[in-house]
């Protein structure tokens, strides 16, 4: 058999490093669109979801563009920057829907959406992301069932901080069956962004400084 020149061995070479090129750049590209389409649906979802916790009627500016950012490791479980959604009436503070992460669920983090209206008490709760079992700690999720309405109206009075964890601890709130670890991650997540609305409900509330 003939052996290839070294024509040959280069133009093969050349075909082979064209075909990886385009291979990386044919999945750079999916990767991209994908990621933008995953972006886009969060986006979606996040508004939605801040439209259950404050009603929309309640104020009258774009909630979802009227945002702060902020970084709180020890109070909203991320290292992360993490926005925070403003509900405001004649511009006056309505609510604060910020967002929380429970870094100890059962099968991971679970994202939240923690409301909290300007006098200290919870708007409502929902979750945006979690990887809870099926049928146990997906209960989580207001589609699948009412657990998570128990936040509604409550506050750092009502109960009491020692209160704030679930029945089988000797605290005010219901578990889920099968999921108290995922009950505790939320339960602690949400009275730890009461804390710390408590202590910064100003700078929370404080417009953005124009240039």
């Amino acid at each position: 058999m003939k052996a290839p020149t070294i024509r040959e061995m280069a133009l093969a070479g050349g075909l082979l490093m064209g075909f990886a090129v385009a291979g990386t750049a044919i999945v750079a590209f999916v990767h991209q669109r994908t990621a933008e389409r995953i972006a886009a649906n969060e986006a979606a979802a996040t508004r939605a979801l801040i439209h259950e916790i404050v009603p929309a009627g309640s104020y009258d500016n774009d909630v979802v563009t009227d945002t702060v950012t902020i970084t709180a490791p020890e109070a909203l479980g991320s290292d992360d920057p993490l926005p925070v959604y403003r509900a405001r009436r004649d511009g006056q503070p309505v609510a604060a829907v910020m967002t929380v992460v429970a870094p100890d669920g059962y099968n991971g983090a679970i994202k939240l959406l923690v409301g909290v209206r300007d006098n200290g008490t919870v708007a409502g709760v929902r979750v945006v992301r979690h990887q809870e079992t099926p049928g146990l700690g997906d209960g989580i999720e207001a589609a699948r069932s009412d657990w998570i309405t128990q936040f509604r109206g409550r506050s750092l009075q009502r109960p009491q901080p020692r209160q704030w964890r679930v029945a089988k601890d000797g605290g005010t709130f219901d578990q889920l069956t099968g999921a108290t670890i995922t009950s505790r991650a939320v339960v602690r997540a949400v009275r730890e962004a009461l804390v710390y609305f408590r202590s910064h409900r100003q700078a929370l509330f404080a417009r953005k400084r124009t240039d």
